[in-house]
């Protein structure tokens, strides 16, 4: 399969957990401290429900992001399946799929989503590529430009 990243549309995207106040803190600091977003998120290609990366998705939210790196990927494939990361509750794609389209949003970080390599079940991060994006690029052009303007003029 290729995993191809594209550009999306921030506001198309869905979350099927709601953020961890800490994770995101933690994460916010990190992509603002770096100015570089490492890694992709990965969203279904039918629904945009991010699958993996709704801490990420968020961070990018909080600083004005218009566009997402984001690898598409078929949920209705066999070779994708949902686990949870805890062990009081299990989940099946539905749960994500009707999380996502509606207020009813699951826990955070309970959902892993697993694919298929080979013989054998990775983590879905196993399919993200780094892509060191700069922040400053997934800005509306209009901010990117500002941003750009005060660069310059801290050079100077």
């Amino acid at each position: 399969m290729d995993y191809r990243v594209v550009l999306v549309d921030i506001d198309v995207l869905k979350l099927h957990e709601y953020t961890d106040l800490e994770t995101l803190t933690k994460l916010f600091k990190d992509i603002v401290g770096r100015g570089i977003l490492i890694y992709p998120i990965v969203a279904d290609r039918k629904t945009n429900i991010v699958l993996d990366g709704a801490h990420r998705v968020t961070v990018l939210k909080l600083v004005g992001c218009k566009y997402v790196p984001t690898i598409y990927v078929d949920y209705s494939d066999s070779d994708i399946v949902v686990e949870s990361w805890r062990k009081d509750i299990k989940f099946d794609k539905n749960d994500v799929i009707r999380a996502g389209l509606t207020d009813d949003k699951l826990p955070p970080k309970s959902t892993r989503h697993m694919i298929k390599i080979g013989d054998d079940y990775q983590h879905i991060t196993y399919i993200q590529k780094r892509v060191d994006i700069p922040i400053k690029n997934l800005l509306p052009q209009e901010a990117s430009t500002i941003l750009e303007d005060l660069d310059n003029i801290h050079r100077m």
